[in-house]
């Protein structure tokens, strides 16, 4: 397992949109979601201020050193059910390609976890695609339960 104090976890800073966008395109799915052309970067850079300005979000960039390891983000979402309860949404997990199998991502939930508990979430959530397989055997290991069915909508 990796040790938290060689990983450096902070707030994303716009400087950090290409290394994310890189890890969030390094993988089958997000191949065909992602792009990284310069001209599609604008669109990017609105998301992330968006990201940005919003307290209930924690876009987290995972450093090894000067190299971008990994990246999440983590979505707070008051709510009136289970007793008044915040939840945290967490998506867009990667691990860079080169670093996988090193236990990255279980050092990333472990923060992940504890951040949001120190952000007074009493749930942590997260859907993932179908297709991922081998992260819904991560997810299970990391004691997750695959508890509801989630549906999507496009609208665009």
């Amino acid at each position: 397992m990796w040790d938290l104090q060689q990983l450096t976890f902070r707030k994303a800073a716009e400087a950090d949109l290409a290394a994310i966008v890189g890890l969030l395109a390094d993988d089958v799915l997000g191949a065909s979601r992602e792009t990284i052309r310069p001209e599609d970067a604008v669109r990017y850079r609105e998301a992330f201020s968006q990201i940005d300005a919003d307290p209930n979000q924690f876009l987290c960039i995972v450093e090894d050193g000067s190299e971008a390891v990994g990246t999440f983000q983590l979505t707070f979402i008051p709510g009136l059910s289970r007793g008044g309860s915040k939840r945290a949404q967490i998506e867009a997990v990667r691990v860079s390609r080169s670093r996988r199998s090193e236990k990255i991502g279980e050092a990333m939930f472990k923060w992940a976890i504890d951040y949001s508990r120190s952000h007074g979430c009493a749930l942590m959530q997260l859907t993932t695609d179908k297709l991922r397989p081998d992260a819904h055997r991560f997810y299970d290991r990391l004691g997750f339960e695959p508890s509801h069915i989630g549906y999507k909508l496009r609208l665009s």
